[in-house]
């Protein structure tokens, strides 16, 4: 049955890369009997009373009227607002972040501190805490190298090597962005790393999904694991798990969840 789901959810996920999105159709067609209903109510209620204040029909909002008042649950609403507390916590010397959303988790951060800002795609801030770089992390520039010792990759590795931001196409982006990460870490240093785990898989063009066992293996050796916790299907944080063996053999039960691992650089000596 979530194989067949799986299948018949393509076709929708085609048309919104042309800007056609089924759901959204459907709920403003819900949308349009009661937003000129409103419409008409108000244009009554202003007769006769104030002036200067013309009322047009020209910017519909069909939507919101269904929508909860914000989304207080997910992958980027816990992993940004976990990691930054953990930043702040520990008040490192130096925080330096590749690729993670920077109106989430680069905001939260810039509130308390500077952040430094590594990325592929171009960014214009006027924000005075965030520094921004613009590189391609599969080919560090070597000035950055032991540079920091607090990094943050959130939601980010699983797009390298994919073509998906212009990047060049690569199997083994992923593993090249990871053994950048460990050369911009100072020894002892702190990585913070969000993947989606689940089934692995690739998504083309937006995404990896990592099995569970798959992350352990790559960062096994250079970094140790000092916290891991996980956002379910449902969007749900489960915070500072322990990483069991017959929960990691079975990806926590997820299909597409966000692992955030916690990790210590280990000695290069």
């Amino acid at each position: 049955m979530k194989l067949l789901r799986r299948y018949f959810q393509l076709p929708w996920y085609w048309l919104r890369a042309f800007g056609c999105d089924g759901a959204t159709l459907l709920l403003g067609l819900r949308g349009v009997t009661p937003y000129f209903r409103d419409y008409i109510s108000l244009c009554r209620q202003f007769k006769g009373l104030q002036k200067g204040w013309p009322i047009r029909p020209s910017m519909p909002c069909l939507h919101d009227r269904y929508a909860q008042s914000g989304m207080a649950s997910g992958h980027y609403f816990h992993q940004d607002l976990l990691v930054a507390k953990r930043v702040y916590e520990r008040k490192p010397r130096r925080h330096v972040d590749v690729g993670s959303s920077v109106a989430g988790f680069v905001a939260h951060v810039a509130v308390f501190r500077k952040i430094e800002v590594l990325d592929i795609r171009p960014l214009v801030s006027a924000a005075s805490n965030i520094v921004f770089c613009q590189c391609d992390l599969t080919m560090m520039p070597t000035e950055y190298e032991g540079c920091c010792d607090s990094l943050s990759c959130l939601h980010a590795l699983e797009h390298f090597g994919l073509g998906r931001y212009s990047d060049r196409i690569d199997a083994e982006g992923h593993i090249k962005g990871l053994e950048s990460l460990y050369k911009l870490l100072e020894d002892g240093g702190i990585l913070y790393l969000s993947v989606p785990i689940g089934r692995q898989r690739i998504e083309f063009n937006a995404h990896r999904v990592f099995a569970v066992a798959t992350v352990l293996a790559l960062i096994k050796g250079n970094f140790e694991v000092v916290n891991f916790s996980y956002v379910d299907d449902s969007g749900v944080l489960h915070e500072s798990v322990e990483l069991d063996s017959v929960m990691i053999a079975t990806n926590y039960g997820l299909n597409y969840g966000c692992g955030i691992f916690e990790c210590k650089k280990t000695s290069t000596i």
